[in-house]
């Protein structure tokens, strides 16, 4: 299993950062291996949105499906991989000194067994890990 988390500091407060990131759609803007978001059904926010989300790192993509589990605006966006790869993720927004939020993305994920399963997953991890940071340094940008 892949158990990843990055933060950064959002020069924004957690209601304008919550605002960008209640927007699923517009997270191919900043999530560095999103491709592409394609909902399921007419839901756009909120617990139950489902939605495929085709990811790119490096030569690897496939298409995940997620589904919205946690949804506490201006504080927890949680979301569920019940595609290819799985597992749970979750975004939390901390108010930190004046104006600014601290944001924290923490996911345990599961690689199917073509993907190099357990092995996979610890070979992926630091990998992901890069992804990840980069986007959140996309993300912070937005605010600046």
């Amino acid at each position: 299993m892949s158990r990843l988390r990055v933060s950064t500091t959002v020069d924004a407060p957690p209601d304008v950062v919550w605002n960008d990131l209640a927007d699923i759609s517009s997270h191919v803007e900043w999530m560095r291996d999103a491709v592409r978001i394609d909902f399921v059904g007419d839901q756009r926010d909120g617990v139950g949105t489902t939605f495929d989300c085709a990811t790119k790192v490096g030569p690897f993509g496939l298409t995940d499906r997620m589904e919205i589990t946690a949804w506490e605006p201006a504080r927890t966006m949680g979301v569920r991989h019940v595609g290819l790869v799985t597992g749970d993720g979750t975004i939390t927004l901390r108010a930190r000194r004046r104006s600014h939020t601290k944001v924290t993305w923490n996911e345990q994920l599961m690689f199917p067994w073509w993907m190099g399963g357990v092995v996979g997953s610890w070979i992926a991890t630091p990998v992901l890990w890069l992804v990840w940071r980069g986007s959140m340094r996309n993300l912070r940008a937005r605010f600046k």
